[in-house]
């Protein structure tokens, strides 16, 4: 569990990489949720318990006026709970995840973000002591670099989790919270959008998390980690994970291939024996305050190191359980778009789209719909 400002695990895949379609996967932070699936529905005790929550929120000092506002047109988001309440169909395997978060295509979209934003991250670095690379691999991994924001009401996502989630207690307090920032004039109830689970802009902070942690960078009076400009989402991402004990400078983790660790931190396996080992050292702690899921700490921590152009994991996972390595699950995806057949990226993920996309050319071929990969059916396809 997060100890600040996360309050799920993710199994991990479960809400950070929740936004990305990679290959048909499932993937961490803010999936878009309009349509039916985040429609508010009537729910009598629901609207109930909103007016228990309006006169506590009154009663710890929110202006009345501020709790109105932020309340009118708040509703039961029965799309939420069944989110809440399923998030162990997020969970996936170290190397799925990992192949998701420093994908191919998501480290060339950092690269772009490096070099477009070069200005802004030097004077981030040069503030917050926070490596341009980490706070572009936080945002790449959270968001997509700011495609997947998420655009769920969050005071009615949160008002939904804490009249009938697992966690009423917890969510009644990102409630407040978030009142606390509307009260401020960060953003509006419009604007104050997010994740299924609260959590919001371009990094993706919790309502908690942003009242200790967001900065004003641009010095427009306003933290405002929602809109297109990342500015002030990055400034509190750095500002987060100085705060936290980052050190400038020094690695997060090194790949142990060959040789025996250094004795200066501490040896994970978050494959088991069967996938690469790691020596993880203070920064990568200080990452688990964002997040304590050791995947996610990986996946951030390798993706910041591609975008620093060092090289991919030396490791390697094996075949998976239909006898295909990683490069043959990438392989089997491209012959599948190359028949036109829609998977997603290609990025070795088997998931939903590629499933559906191999049921569609067995059943174009004349061959028995089982929508399983093989290999003979990545020989059909080269």
């Amino acid at each position: 569990m997060l100890q600040s400002r996360r309050f799920f695990t993710f199994g991990l895949a479960g809400v950070f990489l929740t936004a990305c379609q990679s290959g048909g996967a499932t993937a961490p932070a803010a999936r878009p949720a309009t349509g039916a699936a985040m429609r508010s529905v009537p729910n009598a005790g629901f609207d109930a318990w909103v007016e228990g929550a309006k006169a506590r929120a009154i009663a710890g000092g929110i202006n009345p006026a501020t709790v109105r506002q932020a309340f009118r047109g708040v509703g039961f988001l029965p799309g939420v709970v069944e989110r809440d309440r399923n998030q162990t169909e997020f969970v996936r395997s170290f190397e799925d995840y990992l192949a998701i978060a420093a994908s191919d295509d998501r480290i060339a979209k950092g690269r772009v973000m490096l070099r477009s934003h070069a200005s802004l991250l030097a004077a981030l670095e040069a503030k917050y002591g926070v490596e341009k690379e980490v706070l572009v691999a936080v945002w790449g991994v959270e968001s997509r670099y700011g495609e997947r924001r998420g655009d769920v009401p969050v005071i009615s996502a949160l008002s939904t989790l804490a009249y009938d989630g697992r966690r009423g207690r917890f969510f009644e307090s990102q409630l407040i919270a978030a009142l606390k920032i509307l009260e401020r004039g960060d953003t509006t109830p419009a604007r104050m959008t997010g994740s299924w689970a609260g959590a919001m802009g371009h990094t993706q902070f919790i309502p908690t998390s942003y009242l200790a942690y967001a900065v004003d960078f641009n010095g427009d009076g306003r933290r405002d980690i929602w809109s297109d400009d990342p500015t002030d989402a990055l400034a509190s991402t750095a500002a987060y994970l100085s705060r936290s004990g980052w050190k400038r400078g020094q690695r997060w983790g090194d790949e142990i291939t060959g040789r025996a660790p250094t004795g200066q931190g501490s040896v994970v396996k978050p494959a088991g024996e069967n996938g690469p080992v790691f020596e993880v050292y203070h920064n990568y702690r200080v990452l688990g305050r964002y997040n304590n899921a050791q995947k996610y700490i990986i996946g951030v921590g390798h993706l910041s190191d591609r975008l620093a152009g060092r090289g991919p994991l030396r490791a390697t996972f094996g075949p998976d359980e239909y006898g295909l390595t990683l490069e043959d699950r990438k392989a089997l995806q491209v012959g599948l778009t190359r028949a036109g057949h829609d998977v997603g990226e290609a990025d070795g993920v088997i998931g939903k789209k590629t499933f559906a996309a191999i049921e569609a050319f067995q059943r174009a071929r004349g061959l028995p719909v089982t929508g399983r990969p093989s290999r003979a059916l990545l020989s059909m396809l080269r």
